[in-house]
């Protein structure tokens, strides 16, 4: 009976001895990682942009009147100045030869005017200041004569008091005579000319404008470029203001891009640039060719344009693109991938490192200039530290790793 109880007592020890759990055994997590790597390394801004023309000209008549005839088509190669289209000008034409024949009369009345003879009151006002001059050269040979037979005792004074005073009439009467002639000669004569002047400057600006309507009449282009669109048929009636014709210069085009202040003023005219095309296989070369100086009041962007050279013609106008602008670059840069990198809820950056104790070790880190791939580190970093790439993301401080391929899905592999 004891050796029963004895018995009954050691069994729920046994049972409780054999329950004891085993130690768990710690997780190992599988982790990619590098040494930072040293070499070039350039900032890239992208952005998404339009390609518009380098230059465009919307021609629209400045006259109402039907289309006479087109000289071109859409895409039509032309030259500045060259002539794109007519219109009905005959009325204007008739209007341009009536104008022209009133500006030619014009122009013979001036010319009779400023070579005719003087006028007849010019010609009396002239005869009596001969007439004065005379007078007083008379009297003064006179006063100058009977001074002399005066001096002798030849004549009485009265007959010296007499002459004097007709010489003093005599010189009032020449200096009336001379400014009347001077009055006619410096207002009549200068108001007859500038009658004459008005009335041909008159007569020639109507010929001017009438020969302007009919110049407008022929609607040529402003630039050289390729005729894009054309609105109208010959016979159709062309309204003044409304476009006629498009030309677009597509020689290059301009890649128009919206991009944030802070990265707008990292950029400078003449940087390089790429732009990847639909369809275009490798991405087409260009420079920044303009930064806006003020923002765009609607986005607070900025916006910039690049220009790309399109003489073979393959890109098109209002091709939707993708920008890339090369901004700071660094020579000899120590270079992480960006998937390293863990940012901090207040932007504190930092990586994960692999310690010699194969723990994982969080080491903040200053940046500086990158990619979408690249990210230069210029401190927190030694070029021994062994950097994990990919996996960091959740993992704790001292968290066991293994460094393995890319596609390791061993036990363990992955941040969870």
């Amino acid at each position: 009976m004891r050796c029963i109880l004895l018995c009954a007592m050691a069994l729920p020890l046994a049972v409780f001895t054999g329950c004891k759990k085993e130690a768990a055994p710690e997780i190992e997590v599988t982790v990619q990682a590098a040494h930072p790597e040293q070499g070039p390394i350039a900032e890239h801004i992208t952005a998404d942009a339009v390609l518009a023309p380098l230059a465009q000209a919307a021609i629209a008549p400045k006259i109402s009147a039907p289309v006479r005839r087109f000289y071109v088509q859409r895409g039509s190669r032309v030259k500045q100045g060259q002539l794109l289209a007519t219109l009905e000008n005959n009325d204007l034409s008739a209007a341009a030869m009536d104008n022209k024949g009133s500006y030619m009369a014009a122009q013979a009345a001036y010319a009779t005017t400023t070579k005719a003879l003087v006028p007849e009151d010019t010609q009396k006002a002239e005869l009596d200041v001969a007439q004065a001059k005379a007078n007083l050269d008379l009297n003064l040979s006179i006063v100058k004569s009977r001074k002399q037979l005066f001096a002798e005792g030849a004549i009485p004074g009265r007959d010296l008091d007499t002459a004097n005073a007709a010489l003093v009439q005599a010189q009032a009467a020449y200096t009336s005579a001379a400014k009347h002639l001077e009055l006619l000669r410096s207002v009549s004569r200068a108001e007859s000319l500038k009658a004459a002047q008005g009335q041909l400057t008159s007569a020639e600006g109507k010929y001017k404008g009438a020969e302007a309507q009919v110049n407008y009449s022929e609607i040529r282009s402003p630039i050289d470029g390729v005729v894009t669109d054309r609105s109208l048929f010959a016979g159709e009636t062309a309204a003044a203001g409304a476009p006629l014709l498009t030309v677009m210069d597509t020689s290059s085009l301009l890649a128009k891009a919206h991009i944030a202040q802070s990265l707008a003023q990292q950029m400078t005219v003449g940087d390089q640039a790429s732009v990847s095309v639909p369809g275009v296989a490798a991405p087409v070369a260009a420079k920044v060719s303009l930064i806006s100086p003020a923002l765009d009041p609607g986005s607070t962007t900025v916006e910039v344009w690049l220009k790309i050279d399109n003489k073979s013609g393959k890109l098109k106008v209002g091709t939707p693109v993708k920008v890339a602008i090369t901004g700071r670059s660094v020579a000899r840069a120590w270079i992480i991938p960006t998937s390293a990198v863990l940012t901090a809820q207040d932007g504190a950056k930092s990586v994960m490192v692999v310690g010699a104790d194969g723990t994982a070790h969080r080491k903040p880190v200053t940046l500086g200039v990158g990619d979408e791939k690249d990210l230069q580190v210029t401190g927190g970093l030694a070029a021994s530290d062994l950097v994990i790439t990919n996996g960091a993301y959740g993992l704790d401080e001292g968290t066991k790793v293994k460094v393995g391929a890319a596609g390791d899905d061993s036990k363990g592999g992955g941040a969870d």
